[in-house]
């Protein structure tokens, strides 16, 4: 104070003309007796010399602080804190006289959150002190988290009446707490005993986080006992500054040119063991100095001004009364004050305005009664005598966190970022899931469903992909679902095109035998021009199988239908016939039968199966022509393909190609089974009567089965009900017939087959 005093009076352009006095109390932390001396400089008495001070710069406690605000308030008297910290001071109408160089405590526990939420440490231990300080400051680190994924385990509470079994009880917690980061507001010698505690229990694997209370104590870094628990700490500290010429003015101080400075006095003797002023020399007392003792070789704490920090606040302190005495002095002749007339509400009301560059170059101005938030970040590190050292490795500027990462020590004594959760983060492709009783940091990762992603760290909920993507196997990305289709290149469709070409193949051996024994009773009593008609219709459904398999194409879907119920109602057609010729044949022998024969004469038959088959060719060419299955993908199938198939237009249609087949279907199953009995030793309408219970059989499972299949199976479904059907056909038909041809010769003689 009295170096920035005596620079600002040799300051020819600040206030000329004016030289600023001081006086220099001590409050002793004595709440009665700081309200005693400022009342005694405020009121003018001999310690100002009989002159009322207008202005005050102290004190360094936030409670006496208060105190003397409440005091001084309604006098207007304007008070410059340069260490006084709680956040309650910031409230300008309890506190108008105010002013601080030193932030509030809220912006220091807001540095510490950043910290945390920088270096993902969600899952931290509190020890603070139970005052309003500590109390304060958690507030205001939680609020400051809060929403960011910081959880604290647990939050001890210590004070000074019962330190020691408080800071058992926090050793205790902090040894069984999972975290590994600890945030400690409270002061310095509290601290201490804590860290004690610890050593005594070996627990050296804690990352501690400092407030600027503690987080340049020396007598800490200095203890060697709590040197191992104490390795690392990471702190926000009291911003530091060069004082350019300090260093000089404190090593130049001597007793003899300062004789009334009693502080001075104080230190002379402790340093150097004798009294600095000979006339006060006393038996018993300190032998006089020798008058050569100086401070320019002395090492300690008062001389090192490496790292000014409470005297920095000190220094603004002094300049911002002073550029307010300016800024009052510097005005018009009508309003201007008197030098030696200071009042002190009209230092106060310029205080408010100031706003100037310091001799360091620094924007310093008040907000409120608050200076903009600035911190260091420091770093406890180990030395190689084992001490620890203090090491500059960031600094806050306001809401700027400006860190040097590669500069840090930590707790475990390498490079490598400690880290501190309840659980890890959660993949891309998880989602958090929190545990029931459990703090939100606490929690599981469940991976995302199919279909939905996360493709950060850390996610709440997974993301359902758009209809046309997928996701992949990570669940990560969604990605284009692949167009799916049944195609000739797998199993399923190379074994049904196998089978449907096994059985053209086979037809086509039936056909060839049917031509080459055409001459015989069993292919000549069996309606042969039906029957070779029979079975080039087989052979065609099972040809038309195959056009359901491969990629869907506008003319594919067309005629795919097409041929299949034209196959099938030629197939049934000739089956009908089949069955009213026998019918009619086994009825000749009636009266009045000749003329119904006339109407089941070859021509008539071959007439009947072309009238059977148009009309479905008529239904087809309708349903294809008004709305005709088209090409199109099915994203209605949950999964990483979507199926391209032919779409059903229209419903009506279909249904009808499958109503008339069913229709003409169960017509000859009902005269067959009519006509199943009749006497012959080879009745052909009994194995009309088995095929066609097993074409009905197929094609009433083939509905339910098509409705409930999903995706290409839908085409394979209809494909295996042709096969089937077309199989079934075939066997009972014609099976029976080429075993008597081939096997049973003797057999396929006119006796035999008129024989009853």
């Amino acid at each position: 104070m009295t170096f920035a005093v005596d620079e600002i009076n040799r300051n020819s352009t600040l206030l000329p003309g004016v030289k600023l006095g001081y006086r220099i109390l001590d409050s002793c932390t004595s709440s009665r007796w700081a309200l005693q001396v400022a009342l005694s400089l405020v009121g003018g008495d001999e310690h100002s010399c009989g002159q009322p001070v207008p202005l005050l710069i102290g004190p360094a406690s936030s409670t006496i602080t208060i105190i003397l605000s409440r005091i001084l308030g309604p006098l207007s008297v304007p008070l410059i804190s340069y260490q006084a910290s709680c956040p309650c001071l910031s409230d300008r109408l309890k506190f108008p006289n105010i002013f601080r160089t030193i932030p509030s405590d809220i912006y220091q526990a807001r540095a510490m959150a950043r910290l945390a939420i920088h270096f993902r440490w969600t899952w931290m231990g509190a020890v603070i002190k139970n005052n309003d300080y500590g109390h304060f400051a958690i507030q205001a680190f939680q609020e400051e988290t809060k929403g960011k994924g910081v959880c604290l385990e647990f939050i001890e509470t210590v004070q000074r009446e019962t330190i020691v079994s408080d800071a058992r009880r926090a050793a205790l917690t902090i040894q069984a707490s999972t975290a590994r980061v600890i945030l400690i507001f409270s002061w310095h010698t509290d601290v201490r005993t804590l860290f004690l505690e610890l050593a005594k229990r070996n627990v050296t694997d804690r990352q501690f986080l400092a407030s600027e209370v503690w987080s340049t104590s020396g007598d800490i870094l200095k203890d060697l006992a709590i040197s191992k628990v104490a390795s690392g700490v990471l702190g926000v500290a009291i911003r530091s500054a060069t004082i350019p010429g300090f260093q000089n003015y404190l090593r130049s101080l001597h007793p003899i040119r300062r004789p009334d400075d009693e502080f001075l006095r104080e230190f002379w003797e402790k340093e150097f063991g004798c009294s600095p002023h000979a006339e006060s020399f006393r038996k018993g007392s300190l032998a006089p100095c020798s008058g050569t003792e100086s401070l320019k070789g002395v090492q300690n704490h008062f001389t090192d001004t490496s790292q000014l920090r409470v005297a920095y606040n000190v220094y603004l302190a002094v300049y911002a009364a002073a550029h307010a005495l300016h800024s009052l002095l510097s005005c018009n002749r009508s309003t201007c004050s008197s030098p030696k007339h200071i009042k002190p509400i009209e230092l106060l009301q310029h205080l408010n305005k100031v706003n100037v560059t310091t001799p360091q170059g620094e924007m310093f101005y008040f907000q409120g009664g608050d200076i903009p938030a600035k911190y260091d970040l420091v770093n406890w590190q180990k030395t190689p005598e084992g001490s620890l050292r203090l090491v500059l490795i960031g600094r806050v500027d306001g809401f700027d966190l400006i860190l040097n990462e590669s500069a840090i020590q930590w707790s475990t004594g390498s490079t490598q970022v400690p880290v501190s959760v309840c659980s890890e983060s959660c993949p891309p492709g998880t989602r958090k899931a929190n545990r029931k009783g459990e703090p939100l940091c606490c929690f599981d990762c469940i991976p995302c469903a199919e279909g939905e992603i996360s493709n950060q760290t850390g996610s709440l909920h997974c993301e359902r992909c758009l209809s046309e993507f997928w996701s992949n196997a990570k669940q990560t990305a969604c990605i284009p679902r692949q167009l799916d289709f049944l195609s000739f290149n797998e199993t399923l469709g190379i074994t049904l095109s196998t089978i449907a070409v096994s059985g053209a193949a086979v037809t086509t051996a039936v056909l060839v035998v049917f031509l080459c024994y055409r001459q015989t009773p069993m292919v000549r009593a069996n309606n042969s021009e039906l029957s070779f008609l029979l079975l080039l219709s087989l052979k065609l459904c099972f040809l038309c199988s195959l056009v359901f398999i491969g990629r869907p194409s506008v003319w594919a879907c067309r005629f795919q239908q097409a041929a299949f119920g034209i196959s099938f109602v030629l197939c049934v057609s000739c089956l009908l016939v089949k069955t009213l010729v026998v019918l009619v044949v086994f009825s000749s022998a009636r009266p009045g039968a000749k003329a119904l024969m006339k109407w089941f004469g070859p021509g008539q038959q071959r007439g009947s199966v072309c009238l059977f088959t148009s009309i479905q060719i008529i239904i087809c060419a309708s349903w294809l022509s008004l709305s005709p299955p088209v090409p199109q993908r099915d994203l209605g199938f949950q999964g990483s393909k979507v199926t391209l198939e032919c779409a059903m237009a229209s419903v009506v249609g279909f249904s009808l190609v499958l109503g008339y087949i069913g229709l003409l279907a169960c017509t000859c199953l009902l005269l067959a089974f009519l006509a199943r009995k009749l006497p012959d030793n080879f009745n052909e309408a009994k194995l009309i009567t088995f095929s066609m219970l097993i074409f009905c059989a197929v094609w009433v499972a083939f509905v339910p089965a098509y409705v409930s299949s999903p995706g290409k199976y839908v085409v394979a479904v209809e494909i295996f009900a042709i096969l089937a059907s077309s199989y079934g056909l075939l066997l009972c038909i014609f099976a029976p017939k080429c075993f008597i041809i081939l096997l049973r010769p003797e057999k396929n003689t006119k006796k035999y087959l008129m024989a009853r």
